[in-house]
């Protein structure tokens, strides 16, 4: 365990984490960004993680990541400490993550986005993992050779959840999945996470109650750094956590 932090296994409510974060902070230059972070992600379970902007979320999942270092507190991941860990690693060791604004390679294939992330974390059984991700999203299968910069923005969003997944992930960082696009696409995200579930933990980054009450087991609610609510799907109150995000 990194330094004097010691992070439980199971979560308050009895269940085993696969994720836990303690008294986690982070700084952008002098400005304090997330002040003592606390809460894990239960093993198949769906954790939604909400605010407003600015509120922290974006910074909190790639601090997870290893993208952003951890200057304080413990990230402990599968039994593991990963504080310390290179994004590599993390990935290797099974996070996926989809960042907003999707990030996929516009210059290469679907195909090709799916092919150099398998490679890249060793999967062993490709063909099984492409075949997977087309039956999640047929769309993918239709579009295989075409660039990823002439796909629509949905159709990119498929694309960058999809190649996560690719990586066989235990567990799956989203940074809002739905964020630009058209209803009829988000409709399958949300049938594709919803099918997750259970499979694979997930931790869900959202503005919006409606989607996040959806699909989440628990909830973690961020305002300026700072976990103000958290606890189990059937304790998640629209007007009392409303006031903490978009209107």
């Amino acid at each position: 365990m990194h330094g004097r932090m010691r992070v439980c296994a199971k979560s308050i409510w009895g269940a085993e984490m696969l994720l836990s974060v303690e008294n986690l902070s982070q700084r952008y230059g002098t400005a304090k960004v997330l002040n003592d972070i606390a809460f894990g992600v239960e093993q198949g379970a769906c954790c939604a993680l909400l605010g407003r902007n600015g509120a922290g979320k974006t910074t909190l999942l790639r601090t997870i990541m290893g993208l952003l270092p951890s200057p304080d507190g413990a990230i402990v991941f599968d039994g593991a400490d990963i504080t310390r860990a290179a994004p590599h690693i993390r990935a290797r060791r099974g996070i996926g993550y989809v960042p907003q604004g999707r990030d996929i390679f516009s210059d290469l294939s679907v195909g090709q986005n799916i092919d150099i992330v398998m490679a890249a974390n060793k999967v062993a059984d490709r063909q099984a993992a492409k075949s997977e991700v087309i039956a999640l999203f047929p769309v993918l299968g239709e579009m295989w050779h075409r660039r990823g910069g002439d796909l629509s923005g949905g159709q990119q969003q498929q694309l960058a959840i999809a190649r996560a997944l690719a990586m066989r992930p235990k567990l799956l960082l989203l940074d809002e999945p739905t964020e630009g696009v058209q209803p009829s696409i988000v409709q399958t995200i949300e049938d594709v996470i919803r099918s997750l579930r259970g499979h694979l933990s997930i931790l869900l980054v959202e503005q919006y109650y409606d989607f996040a009450s959806s699909l989440a087991d628990n909830y973690v609610v961020l305002d300026r750094g700072h976990v103000v609510e958290q606890g189990r799907r059937d304790q998640m109150n629209a007007q009392k956590i409303g006031k903490f995000l978009t209107v």
